[in-house]
């Protein structure tokens, strides 16, 4: 639990009567890599705070494609958010690329947290607000970037998850083939 109220401080004041209130609600799971936390079409019944690990949230294409549209690592949120708040099928499937530690939030929990707490709305809304802001941030660089400066950022962001994450996995990321990954690689290094 540390870790996440360490994460929650740094967002908002917070007191321990309401860090206790929030570590009655949350349940610590754990999961193997390759398992699936979510599938596509599948209802979110759950959001998750990574203590330990690493997921993949993808879709799969009408030719059964595989597209990786973000990573997440400790110490972040994640699940698909409009299943989830919404009660709607869900978009994304979600698969740990590592074992997994996790402090999961059921969709009762979270309303009552919502209710209950209000810095837990100001900290919700921080993460949104920033969820929003690379979720643009990275339409903009499959609309604008070349497959060469979307990697050379990827690396920049995320040099941790290079070490990580299969080069298959980062080229689903990408939009390119693994082929083209090494190819781009060697050309940079």
């Amino acid at each position: 639990m540390d870790t996440l109220f360490n994460h929650i401080k740094s967002y908002v004041s917070i007191s321990d009567k309401e860090l206790s209130e929030l570590k009655h609600c949350m349940k610590e799971e754990t999961y193997q890599k390759n398992d699936h936390l979510l599938k596509a079409n599948d209802y979110a019944k759950q959001v998750h705070f990574i203590i330990e690990g690493c997921v993949r949230t993808y879709i799969i294409d009408y030719n059964g494609n595989e597209h990786n549209i973000s990573f997440s690592k400790e110490d972040w949120w994640f699940g698909d958010l409009n299943s989830f708040i919404r009660n709607k099928p869900a978009s994304f499937n979600i698969q740990a690329l590592e074992s997994l530690k996790v402090l999961s939030l059921n969709k009762d929990k979270w309303d009552y947290l919502l209710n209950e707490i209000p810095n837990f709305v100001v900290y919700t809304r921080s993460l949104f607000r920033n969820t929003m802001f690379a979720h643009e941030e990275r339409i903009l660089q499959n609309l604008s970037f070349t497959a060469e400066q979307r990697y050379k950022y990827f690396i920049k962001k995320y040099p941790e998850l290079l070490q990580r994450i299969s080069q298959k996995q980062i080229a689903r990321y990408l939009g390119v083939t693994p082929e083209f990954l090494s190819l781009l690689r060697k050309k940079i290094s």
